[in-house]
C-alpha cells in the first residue's frame, strides 16, 4: 500500500514540476479555487499562519505545528485536517534548494461536510457532545489518496470539465474522511446544535467583523451560551481566548494589506480595528518579529 501512495505522490510531484517550477517561493493558487500548493527552497523559523477549513498534506519535506501548549511533527505520510479559521504556529523542519518542501491544500466549507454527512448513517458518526481542539492528524491512506491524486490530475483537462468534476471529487474526498477515524471529528463540527459547531460559527463571526470591538457577553448570547462555557470551550477548540483569536485575525489581516497595497501602517492599524497605531506597532513586532514596515519589505521579497 505504501508503495502505491509513493506512486501517486509521484505523479503529483511530476504534474507540478511540469506546471509550475521548484524554484518558487511561496503559495501559488491553483485553477481549481479549493486547491493551492505552497514550495520553500529553506527551513524556516515559526510563523504564524490563520488554518482554514481544509485538509492539508505534505509531499515532500515536513513540518511542526504548534497549537496552543502543544507541538505536532508531520510529513508525507500523514495529513492534516482544520475544522475551522484558526491561528497556529508553523516551522519547515525540512526543505532545500534541491528538494524544496511541497504540500498542498484542499479548502471546503461546513456546509460541504454537512452535504455529505446528511447521507451518511449516523451510526457511524457517533461522538460525545465534549469540544476539542480544531486540528486533527491521522495517518494518510491509498483509499485517500486515489482521489486526491485525480483531484489534482484535473488540472491538465480542459476548464470547463475541470470545473464541472472538483467539486465531485472534493465530496468524494470528504465521504472517504468522515467515513475514517476524521468521521467523528468533521461531524461534531458541522452538525447544528454541536457546541463545536456553535463555536465554529462565532469563529466566523470574529473573523467577518475582525475590526470591530468585541463583547464575549454578545458573543455567548448568539449561540446560546453562558458567557464561562462559551469562554471554556472556545479556549479548547482554538486553543486561546476569544480576544487573543480576534488580534490574531487583525493581525494577519495587517500583514496582507501591507504586502498587497500601498498604504502606512498607522492606516493599516485603524483599518484593522486598532485605535493607537503604537499599539499595533508593538502587537504586530511582537507577533511577526519585526515592525510593520520592515516586514512589509521583508515579504514582498518573499513573494513569487
Amino acid at each position: 500500500m505504501e508503495s502505491l501512495i509513493k506512486q501517486f505522490q509521484l505523479n503529483i510531484l511530476e504534474l507540478i514540476k511540469q506546471k509550475y517550477t521548484y524554484t518558487i517561493n511561496g503559495e501559488i493558487q491553483t485553477e481549481i479555487p479549493s486547491l493551492d500548493f505552497y514550495f520553500s527552497k529553506e527551513l524556516t523559523e515559526f510563523n504564524t499562519v490563520i488554518y482554514e477549513p481544509s485538509l492539508c498534506i505534505i509531499l515532500q519535506g515536513s513540518k511542526a505545528v504548534g497549537f496552543g501548549e502543544e507541538l505536532y511533527s508531520y510529513g508525507s505520510k500523514k495529513y492534516l485536517l482544520s475544522s475551522a479559521h484558526i491561528p497556529a504556529k508553523v516551522k519547515i523542519l525540512e526543505a532545500s534548494f534541491e528538494k524544496p518542501y511541497i504540500s498542498f491544500r484542499i479548502k471546503f466549507s461546513m456546509e460541504d461536510i454537512y452535504d455529505v454527512i446528511k447521507n451518511i448513517n449516523p451510526k457511524k458518526l457517533a461522538f460525545n457532545s465534549k469540544s476539542e481542539k480544531a486540528l486533527f492528524f491521522d495517518d494518510i491512506s491509498e483509499k485517500l489518496y486515489e482521489p486526491i491524486n485525480r483531484l489534482i490530475n484535473l488540472l491538465n483537462r480542459e476548464k470547463e470539465e475541470m470545473n464541472y468534476l472538483y467539486p465531485l471529487v472534493i465530496k468524494e474526498i470528504l465521504f472517504i474522511l468522515i467515513n475514517d477515524k476524521s468521521g467523528y471529528f468533521l461531524n461534531k463540527f458541522a452538525m447544528q446544535g454541536t457546541v463545536s459547531n456553535k463555536i465554529v460559527k462565532v469563529i466566523s463571526e470574529i473573523k467577518d467583523n475582525f475590526n470591530e470591538k468585541l463583547s464575549v457577553k454578545e458573543l455567548a448570547d448568539l449561540i446560546d451560551m453562558s458567557e464561562a462555557s462559551f469562554y471554556q470551550n472556545f479556549k479548547t477548540i482554538t486553543s486561546m481566548s476569544p480576544i487573543q483569536f480576534q488580534k490574531k485575525i487583525r493581525l494577519e489581516e495587517a500583514k496582507l494589506m501591507l504586502l498587497n497595497q500601498n498604504i502606512e501602517a498607522s492606516a493599516v492599524a485603524f483599518a484593522v480595528g486598532y485605535e493607537s497605531p503604537s499599539q499595533f506597532s508593538r502587537e504586530y513586532s511582537r507577533m511577526f518579529g519585526m515592525s510593520p514596515k520592515a516586514h512589509s519589505e521583508f515579504l514582498k521579497t518573499q513573494t513569487i
